[in-house]
């Protein structure tokens, strides 16, 4: 497809979204949760964070998507996501899986691979650090950041990595940095919209995920739901930038979110920045 009609069906999922208001079911992590929230109803779905495995299975039931995060971890809230995921498979809704910091630590490592193992997953959300663990490479993640290291065999190797992931799980796999990487397996899209200022408030990958979460919410197309959801975000740190110049992080805070709430098919389509690979 041309870059024109990427971006029309992609425009016409974030009118479903805001029609719809899908119901995103999150277990994610405490640093980001409120912001997780906000940023999901900014785009227009309505966030639900239930993390006790007593009702973690009957509010997936009720969700139309779910997005797990492991950015901080305990034994309980593992134990929620496997069953949260598990019940998102019986009912049919996607599952978001973001591996936080994937790499870093026995625990996520062994984390990640239960759920990789035990939930059918619709799209994973990363950085290069940690899809290139779960593709079983050499990872050196610099705690929840990817690594200089792990980037240095540039855009062809991500995409590389990214398409063996997606064969092998059968899922969606993006891989946000510089350049964001969004491929089936089979097509690849390479998004080039952000600003480094987006690296500088903490949340904005877990953000980014409930974005994608949303946009998987409203349609069956999971790639450009994922590009959807990426494009959404990198776009507003560039509104967010321009409005907030000088004022520092906070301000980009805000207009980030603000941002986002405004975001429209008008908006993606004069500034999202998309080739397909």
């Amino acid at each position: 497809m041309t870059q024109k009609e990427w971006l029309e069906q992609i425009g016409g999922i974030l009118e479903k979204v805001r029609s719809k208001k899908p119901l995103v079911h999150h277990i994610t992590n405490y640093v980001t949760v409120n912001d997780c929230a906000n940023i999901t109803l900014a785009i227009g779905a309505s966030p639900i964070m239930a993390d006790d495995i007593g009702e973690a299975a009957d509010i997936t039931a009720i969700s139309s998507a779910l997005v797990l995060n492991i950015g901080t971890l305990n034994e309980r809230t593992i134990e929620s996501m496997l069953v949260a995921g598990k019940q998102a498979n019986k009912t049919g809704i996607p599952v978001v899986f973001d591996p936080v910091g994937a790499g870093a630590s026995e625990l996520r490592n062994r984390t990640t691979r239960r759920i990789l193992e035990e939930v059918k997953i619709s799209v994973l959300r990363g950085n290069l650090s940690e899809i290139r663990f779960v593709a079983g490479l050499d990872s050196r993640t610099k705690g929840v950041d990817a690594s200089e290291e792990d980037s240095r065999g540039g855009l062809q190797a991500a995409r590389d990595t990214a398409q063996a992931v997606s064969k092998r799980l059968d899922c969606v796999t993006a891989v946000t940095g510089a350049v964001d990487i969004v491929t089936d397996g089979t097509r690849t899209l390479y998004l080039k919209n952000g600003v480094p200022a987006l690296s500088g408030v903490t949340g904005t990958g877990c953000m980014c995920s409930s974005l994608v979460g949303s946009f998987c919410g409203a349609t069956e197309n999971f790639l450009s739901a994922a590009a959807g959801g990426i494009l959404c975000m990198s776009i507003a740190g560039e509104l967010a930038a321009e409005r907030a110049k000088e004022l520092g992080s906070g301000s980009f805070r805000v207009a980030l979110v603000d941002a986002v709430s405004r975001m429209s098919a008008e908006i993606l389509e004069e500034r999202a920045k998309l080739d397909e690979a």
